[in-house]
């Protein structure tokens, strides 16, 4: 197969950046987003130039490592895929193909497709996390947790922290990734001693991080590749009601 590539150049985070045209021929159908890129940049030091730099890391859609704009969608047009599960065969042959790093101020680039995406962390050390003193390993089934509430905690648990919510959402809002790890420990019994000063804590960062607030578009739950629902979206802001009138 044959691409017409528009990759997104830039230096470091002071330099300005700029689109490179670059003639991709003779890619496998049956070749990944990623291991494309692989070949591109192979070529590229071969003239001489300087590789694209990319975040991955597992390649399995596990890690949420790799992630960046194709065509204007966060991780591709697929539905429920990140980007190393992207193929090129869901491409046209000949097609023009634009690759762009997350766009959001929290996320500033590092280097060409790389962002900084250590906000997220900082969110997650605010709060998200148990510290009260669990003791030994409890017997299976000791604590008492409904199937139904069980596996509500695993679907925001599935949240991998890619950043595509954050990059697909016109206000830049980190609502999704912060209401799912808020949630998969509010769902359970031993997050509740910590509730609400985790609420508090984790929407803190989030908002001190500089990302923007939730207007309902929906485009994080319709790019997440493990389309967790922005129905936890709106458990944090009951969270948020509830910690409020917690002292």
């Amino acid at each position: 197969m044959h691409f017409f590539l528009k990759v997104w150049r830039q230096k470091d985070a002071k330099s300005d950046g700029h689109f490179m045209s670059i003639d991709a021929k003779d890619i496998s159908s049956d070749t990944s987003f990623l291991e494309m890129l692989d070949i591109v940049n192979e070529r590229l030091l071969e003239a001489g130039d300087e590789p694209i730099a990319f975040d991955h890391d597992c390649r399995e859609g596990i890690c949420g490592t790799c992630g960046c704009v194709v065509n204007g969608f966060a991780h591709g047009h697929q539905k429920g895929t990140t980007l190393c599960q992207l193929h090129m065969r869901s491409f046209s042959d000949g097609e023009t193909i634009i690759i762009e790093p997350w766009r959001a101020h929290a996320f500033p680039v590092l280097r060409d497709l790389v962002v900084d995406r250590s906000a997220f962390d900082k969110i997650i050390q605010s709060g998200g996390f148990i510290a009260v003193g669990t003791g030994a390993p409890p017997d299976a089934n000791a604590i008492p947790i409904s199937k139904e509430v069980a596996d509500l905690a695993m679907d925001a648990a599935a949240c991998i922290g890619c950043g595509a919510c954050v990059a697909s959402c016109p206000n830049a809002s980190a609502m999704l990734f912060t209401s799912a790890k808020l949630s998969q420990l509010a769902l359970l019994p031993q997050g509740h001693v910590e509730r609400a000063m985790r609420t508090k804590n984790m929407v803190g960062a989030m908002e001190q991080a500089g990302f923007g607030s939730c207007t309902n578009h929906g485009e994080c739950e319709a790019t997440c590749p493990k389309e967790v629902s922005v129905n936890f979206v709106a458990k944090l802001n009951r969270e948020l009601i509830r910690a409020a009138f917690v002292r």
